[in-house]
């Protein structure tokens, strides 16, 4: 029988499920039911103060996954069995409880799940303040909550940790977003918010192309430079160099001060003199005509540009004529003894001494009003809005970084709502759980720190984090895994990852510098992608391993297509660390391959996209190897990947029609996520036999796997070739012409 108690503290002792999850938990800790099983853990004291750190008990012997922001801006994952283990910053902790008759070797893909639950802590916000989770040497976890703000202060605090249980991790951290959406009011679960359609599209983004030194006449070469090679973008993100700034600490002839570059404050709404006209060489007559020109060139359907949530890195000038109708003032940033515990970052740093210039939060929604109106005038249709966690340095005499935040999050997602279709907003550098629970319509949001091209121990780091994050970040918003290199020794790594993560795909090459055999892997000659339904996350069974320092373990990420699965295998190790974690052995050490299995299993509610007909078994096809197996749901398959290597493989449930064929489409064999090509299937049977129609999209080579030899196909009525592997029961279409929706007829 399972034991569905709410949590409950007896003798001392946090329970969940009937089992002691906290020992020594202190009078002063307050549970009170939420619902479905739900509760909040609180904590009271004698002392009102901005700030408290309260001890919830003694954690040990599970196995623990966090989630914590290592730095100012980002999270990473951290794993380990006690208190002690758990960082500062910790914004999500999940705990894996097993039976003892539920044994783990560490190789099966297959967990004992009728044996093992999952506990969930997520700290979030109450009222003004903001809570974060962190252990100590002798094991004991603790919150902190802070208001950010000396005035804002509390001796009692009801509602700062969420906790939770469930069968399913997957599930369970879904329901438990749920559950605080209606409660607390201040953000949305994903389901609930309007996805804007640049994800569907391959985008370029000029950051790594050009950096700030970014022009008009570098963009144009660089959209000819994928039209000629026959991948053109359909959205552009113009970033950091379009702007109208001034660095005030940098005098003319001398050289720059490291850290003031971050005190550059926004001097106008309006472009910088690159995109403005300034003669035949400009390359442009102002923003409107330049956008206006690629748009019509080079088939664009969406062009973003970036801008900080203050307006700039410094945030705005005060003495500008332009800014002063918004009542900036410099202030001075304050970081949480969290932040600065972990790791520091340069640019809160630097503004700890040059300050920042903030607009006055009664005035922020008619700065955004007015800057987006201007670029919405000037053909932009969305924005990509970073720097956002600077927001809770400067809560100090605003009330709170929670109030804050709130203030400028609402007043952004007004102003986007307002000049731009669709909800065109990127959020980036908002992996504070104040940004995270007062995002009400903010839908896709970077999921880690930037793909950083020069930095080859980072490469299997990004990938792992993104997966992770995507674990809390996923039910919330489409987790953005940044751009990458299409010409680069990670290329492939990083492709075939962000085709399984249910996110945009763009990238930021340099003109005349593209690896257009990966692009066509991940873009359809009409420059759309195939984008799979969900976040791509860890499967269950890597959830409590380490994927990058382990030396032993493959990380692999699952998705869902509408009739099939994805499973991407990577191998992440030895080629990183994990900042703050100290390696206990050399990365050359680590063996030059390493083996795990992969199962039709790994798939988290296949059955959903199953159907009725399915006899158990999958068609498994791997892309890189173009192999196709037969396996059923507990099956699984031995894959070995060198480091900085992986394999995809499609996984699509088999269906039984009529007496004696077993059929499971596949996709587009040549594309990363084959499966993301199928739209539809279905059969009808009458006297002459069997007719299976599947809707696909695409163009290449489209494959199923049958246990039959068909009489014949049709493509949209007209009857076509293909090849049968009686060997394997690889049955493949070509597919030639536009990428529009086709209908497809096997007739057994």
């Amino acid at each position: 029988m399972t034991i569905t108690a709410t949590p409950c503290v007896k003798d001392g002792c946090l329970l969940v499920r009937g089992k002691v999850v906290l020992t020594k938990v202190p009078k002063n800790i307050i549970v009170s039911q939420g619902s479905r099983g739900s509760a909040f853990l609180g904590a009271t004291s004698g002392i009102p103060s901005s700030r408290h750190v309260f001890t919830l008990g003694v954690l040990e012997g599970y196995k623990l996954l966090c989630l914590f922001r290592f730095k100012i801006w980002w999270m990473i994952p951290r794993y380990g069995e006690s208190g002690s283990e758990i960082p500062m910053e910790t914004q999500m902790l999940l705990l894996e409880v097993r039976e003892e008759s539920a044994v783990d070797d560490g190789i099966s893909s297959d967990p004992a799940t009728e044996n093992t639950f999952y506990i969930l802590f997520l700290p979030v916000l109450d009222g003004e303040f903001r809570t974060s989770l962190q252990g100590t040497s002798a094991n004991e976890l603790q919150f902190c909550v802070e208001s950010g703000d000396a005035n804002v202060q509390t001796s009692q605090i009801l509602e700062p940790v969420f906790i939770n249980s469930g069968d399913n991790p997957f599930e369970l951290i879904k329901n438990s977003i749920k559950i605080l959406e209606k409660h607390k009011g201040t953000f949305s679960h994903i389901e609930n918010k309007k996805i804007p359609a640049h994800l569907d599209w391959f985008g370029w983004c000029t950051w790594d192309a050009f950096y700030t030194e970014v022009n008009p006449q570098g963009i144009k070469e660089g959209l000819q430079s994928f039209s000629d090679g026959g991948c053109s973008p359909k959205f552009l993100v113009i970033d950091d160099g379009w702007q109208d700034t001034v660095n005030e600490f940098r005098k003319e002839g001398e050289p720059l001060i490291e850290g003031t570059q971050f005190a550059t404050r926004l001097v106008d709404i309006k472009e910088n003199s690159k995109f403005k006209s300034s003669g035949s060489d400009a390359g442009c007559d102002g923003l409107h005509e330049f956008i206006d020109t690629i748009k019509g060139k080079y088939g664009l359907k969406y062009v973003y540009v970036w801008h900080a949530l203050a307006g700039y890195w410094g945030g705005v000038l005060p003495s500008s004529e332009t800014m002063k109708k918004y009542n900036p003032k410099i202030v001075y940033p304050v970081q949480s003894p969290g932040i600065i515990g972990n790791l520091r970052d340069i640019i809160p740093d630097s503004l700890e001494k040059y300050g920042v210039g903030i607009i006055d939060p009664q005035k922020i929604f008619d700065f955004y009003n007015d800057l987006h109106s201007y670029l919405s005038s000037s053909g932009v249709d969305g924005v990509k809005v970073d720097a956002q966690n600077l927001i809770e340095t400067l809560g100090s005499g605003f009330g709170g970084r929670v109030s804050l935040t709130r203030q400028y999050q609402q007043a952004l997602e007004q102003s986007v709502s307002r000049n731009f279709r669709d909800n065109n907003l990127i959020c980036c550098m908002s992996h504070n759980s104040d940004s995270i629970y007062s995002s009400k319509k903010s839908v896709v949001a970077r999921a880690s720190e930037d793909f950083m091209p020069r930095e080859p121990t980072f490469q299997t780091l990004h990938i792992a984090s993104v997966a992770f994050n995507s674990l809390l970040l996923g039910e919330i918003v489409v987790p953005d895994w940044d751009m990458f290199h299409s010409k680069h020794d990670t290329a492939e790594f990083h492709g075939a990852a962000r085709s399984i993560g249910g996110c945009a795909v763009y990238v930021s090459d340099k003109p005349e510098n593209h690896d257009f055999e990966i692009l066509r892997r991940l873009v359809l000659p009409d420059g759309s992608i195939l984008r799979a339904r969900h976040a791509g996350r860890p499967t269950r069974d890597c959830l409590f391993r380490d994927p990058v320092m382990d030396g032993k373990s493959l990380l692999k990420i699952w998705n869902l297509n509408k009739l099939s699965g994805v499973i991407g295998v990577f191998n992440c190790q030895g080629a990183g660390s994990w900042p703050m974690k100290q390696a206990t052995e050399d990365l050359t050490s680590t063996p030059s391959s390493i083996s795990g299995n992969m199962s039709p299993c790994d798939v988290e509610f296949i059955e959903e996209v199953a159907g009725e007909n399915w006899n158990g078994d999958c068609a498994v096809y791997a892309f890189t190897s173009g192999s196709l197996s037969k396996l059923p749901k507990k099956g699984n398959i031995k894959v070995s990947l060198a480091t900085l290597k992986c394999e995809i493989y499609t996984v699509s449930p088999i269906r039984v029609f009529g007496q004696d064929v077993r059929f499971a489409p596949i996709g587009l064999l040549d594309m990363y996520n084959s499966g993301g090509a199928v739209e539809a299937m279905d059969c009808t049977m009458n006297l002459s036999g069997c007719i299976i129609k599947i809707k696909g999209r695409g163009c290449g080579r489209f494959g199923t796997y049958s246990s039959a030899k068909p009489r014949s196909c049709t493509v949209d009525m007209k009857e076509v070739e293909f090849i049968y592997n009686t060997e394997n029961g690889l049955l493949t279409v070509d597919l030639q012409g536009d990428c529009n929706l086709r209908t497809m007829e096997f007739v057994f």
